[in-house]
């Protein structure tokens, strides 16, 4: 099922030079780039974004962390875009992200780990997110060249 999710690389991922990593990563697998820019998040937001972790301890520090510099939100599309996404970028904690995923390579730390993506198990996760950072008008429709190389 083509489906589209939401990706952010962190302000950790932007200062360190990780932008077109993340970015070639996910595009050598396959997933088209609908929608991309660089900002800086406001605290309204980033509460936002984040909302669902407004009651847990951590809430203020990541709100904090996610403003201190440049984001780079994208939405990417294909085949089980968010299982896809999920998979490639690693588990939160990066000590126990597997060696490949973006997290085992690039992250040593939690509350640094490069980059944040929709929920696999939370359906509504996407669009809300993919609605917080883009208008419809900025979401692109496109066929990739490759797309009958890349499924049956």
């Amino acid at each position: 099922m083509t489906e589209r999710t939401f990706v952010m690389i962190k302000p950790d991922g932007v200062h360190r030079g990780l932008v077109g990593e993340v970015i070639s990563r996910l595009e050598s697998r396959g997933l088209k780039l609908v929608a991309a820019k660089v900002v800086q998040l406001d605290t309204p937001t980033a509460e936002d974004h984040y909302g669902e972790h407004a009651d847990k301890p951590f809430f203020e520090g990541l709100v904090e962390f996610i403003t201190s510099g440049p984001v780079v939100p994208m939405v990417w599309e294909g085949e089980d875009a968010v299982r896809q996404v999920r998979q490639m970028i690693g588990e939160t904690d990066p000590l126990d992200a597997s060696p490949g995923t973006v997290r085992g390579d690039f992250a040593l730390d939690i509350g640094r780990n490069v980059v944040h993506a929709s929920a696999h198990d939370d359906p509504g996760a996407n669009d809300r997110e993919i609605n917080i950072f883009f208008d419809a008008s900025e979401l692109t429709s496109y066929d990739r060249l490759d797309e009958s190389w890349l499924y049956e």
